[in-house]
């Protein structure tokens, strides 16, 4: 159990905590700064530590030679499960939402999307072949973790011009994330659509 390996662990320690803060209402109406609450405050630090052991795990291990076999499979299934419980609390918090529209399908498209390539991995993985992150696919992970950050603030110090700069700041960055997300899958599959093809 090495630093990359606890640092992953440490990122899964962190969905539970985001899930039970966004269940306790009261957090909601104790303002901290100008319009942020408690409870905002809360998930922004966990999500944002949550996140930069995400950049840390990686880097440590492969410098230091300390690639594990755990890493390799807990290290983007913490990334996948703290994103998506993230998003699935600001759903449920009604900050998923732009111009009164609630855009809860864009995670249904971002776990499609994890789950598609996760199973193209595996089965490169039955076939001896290990499919790398590619630009596009840490593009994705970057763009989806700003977009969770401003959402959990609620798009803070945007607000600040009106409910409108709000919502069209959710939807630049929300848009943003579902195209990376959509591309890079698409990415995936046609520089790795040879494996489906050696797996019949």
């Amino acid at each position: 159990m090495n630093l990359p390996n606890k640092l992953t662990i440490g990122r899964m320690c962190a969905i539970p905590l985001v899930i039970a803060i966004s269940l306790i209402s009261a957090l909601r109406n104790i303002v901290i700064l100008e319009t942020v609450t408690l409870q905002e405050l809360l998930l922004l630090i966990i999500f944002a530590l949550a996140s930069i052991t995400d950049c840390l795990d990686g880097k440590i291990a492969r410098k230091y030679n300390l690639v594990t076999n755990f890493g390799k499979f807990m290290d983007p299934l913490a990334d996948k499960l703290l994103v998506l419980s993230t998003l699935i609390a600001l759903l449920e918090m009604g900050k998923f939402s732009v111009f009164g529209v609630s855009l809860g399908f864009v995670i249904t498209i971002i776990l499609a999307r994890e789950l598609a390539i996760t199973s193209l991995r595996t089965i490169a993985a039955d076939n001896g072949v290990v499919i790398a992150a590619s630009k596009l696919g840490k593009y994705k992970t970057v763009s989806q973790m700003v977009m969770i950050i401003f959402l959990i603030i609620d798009c803070y110090p945007f607000t600040f011009l009106g409910g409108v700069a709000r919502d069209v700041t959710a939807l630049v960055l929300i848009s943003i994330a579902t195209i990376l997300t959509i591309v890079s899958g698409i990415d995936y599959f046609i520089k790795n659509g040879s494996v489906l093809k050696q797996s019949k």
